[in-house]
């Protein structure tokens, strides 16, 4: 139910509509209680000089503008947003759309123009002018005035915040930010945290496994974007079963593909094929819930963006490098979890397939070296990053990892770059990553 609640959440705040409709909603409570107040005749006028104690041709007028202005005002904000989503999906790529759709402050600006002008539409029906029957809201109309004021200061700030949020700098920023909260999540223990747990006896898979085990069809297409790994524990617990995924968070799920095997497999049925691929959350996109290579690919994105003949902007992949070298520094220190997960009798119950150090090393570095081979800068920055993540491993499989990925940015060079002096730089930073490596 967490997952769910959490992917519900997720689609929420990745959308354009749901802020401002509670702001909406706030918005006509605002009305209704202001208009109450107004003809119980309990505001306060007396005690305040700056409530609106003019006519009703006056608080019509004034009414009039500000919702005519909020209306108009709005339409450009979506206008200009509707143009920021086209230049960062030229730009940066249709991944990073999703950063942009979750900007709250976005949200809000379009929401306090849209909650305006409902609050005014709300009060300007009300006013009575005719002389057997006058009635104007004296508080309600005060109201108008100060959210006119305060819609002014959020149109500056969504001036200065739309031309802020599509700079790269800031992009990258953000998607590193992600990187940082996906990790901490999901791979909490650090290599060598002290946790008090209980001696378990390990079981191996049994030899009959892959023979007899039945497969679990997916009832749908779509990126795994998350697992509720606990209901899985809980029906693996409870009818018995070893189930073992085969796909992890961030990959590509075709309808009728096997989505686990069980074991054993004469348990299997429609019911219980049901209840595990409820356990599975499909979308359309990628998320970075449970995948920590989501992030990851996005920087990878930006850069390969930079470095293309159309852009040519190394200097936006080096920041993306800068950046990448941040994650993979921190996770080169963290306990990357174990595949096999036991049940409280020490029971193998689920056999995950996980992400390695290795792996996403590869994710940041693979495609970046491929496509940089002539261009020195990067070149040489992707070796100083990894004499900058070297000081952070913890074991010679991650070492080996990024010497490896080194080695491959050494022998690239020679082939892309022809300038003798050029070909020295990049020699003399394979160096010092090679000896940050074996300290």
């Amino acid at each position: 139910m967490k997952i769910k609640l959490s992917k519900l959440w997720d689609t929420l705040h990745s959308s354009y509509w749901f802020v401002p409709t509670i702001m909406a909603i706030v918005a006509i409570s605002l009305a209704f209680t202001t208009l109450s107040l107004d003809r119980a005749g309990t505001a306060p006028i007396e005690k305040f000089g700056w409530i609106y104690t003019g006519g009703p041709d006056g608080a019509r007028s004034l009414l009039s503008t500000v919702a005519g202005s909020m209306i108009s005002v709005a339409a450009t904000a979506f206008s200009i947003t509707i143009v920021a989503l086209q230049l960062a999906s030229a730009n940066f790529g249709p991944r990073l759309l999703r950063n942009f759709m979750q900007d709250t402050g976005n949200q809000i600006v379009l929401g306090t123009f849209i909650g305006t002008f409902i609050y005014c539409l709300l009060v300007l029906r009300t006013i009575h002018g005719e002389d057997y029957n006058i009635f104007v809201p004296q508080l309600s109309v005060t109201v108008v005035i100060v959210l006119a004021i305060a819609s002014i200061g959020v149109l500056i700030y969504f001036i200065d915040h739309a031309s802020t949020i599509i700079q790269a700098s800031h992009i990258i920023s953000e998607v590193s930010a992600d990187l940082k909260d996906a990790i901490n999540r999901l791979f909490p223990e650090k290599i060598g945290h002290s946790v008090t747990q209980h001696k378990r006896s390990f079981g191996e898979i049994p030899a009959n496994f892959d023979s007899e085990a039945c497969p679990i069809k997916a009832n749908g297409s779509g990126y795994l974007q998350s697992i509720d790994d606990k209901k899985l524990m809980q029906i693996a617990c409870q009818h018995n079963l070893l189930v073992r995924l085969k796909y992890r968070p961030g990959k590509f799920v075709v309808q009728g593909s096997d989505l686990v095997m069980v074991l054993p497999g004469e348990r299997v049925n429609r019911k219980l094929s049901d209840r595990i691929n409820d356990a599975f959350i499909l979308g359309k996109e990628r998320n970075e819930q449970q995948d920590v290579e989501f992030p990851i690919n996005q920087l990878v994105e930006i850069a390969l963006r930079a470095i293309s003949p159309a852009v040519n902007d190394p200097f936006t992949a080096i920041r993306c490098i800068d950046r990448l070298s941040v994650g993979l520094s921190h996770l080169a220190q963290k306990d990357f979890p174990s595949p096999y997960r036991y049940d409280d009798d020490n029971n193998l119950r689920v056999i995950a397939p996980g992400v390695t150090f290795a792996g996403l090393a590869d994710a940041a570095f693979n495609q970046i070296r491929q496509y940089s081979t002539s261009d020195v800068a990067v070149t040489i920055r992707l070796l100083e990053a990894i004499a900058v993540i070297a000081p952070y491993t913890r074991n010679k499989e991650a070492r080996s990892a990024l010497l490896r990925h080194a080695d491959m940015i050494q022998r690239g060079s020679l082939e892309g770059v022809s300038e003798e002096l050029d070909r020295a730089c990049v020699e003399e930073r394979y160096q010092l990553a090679v000896k940050a490596l074996q300290q």
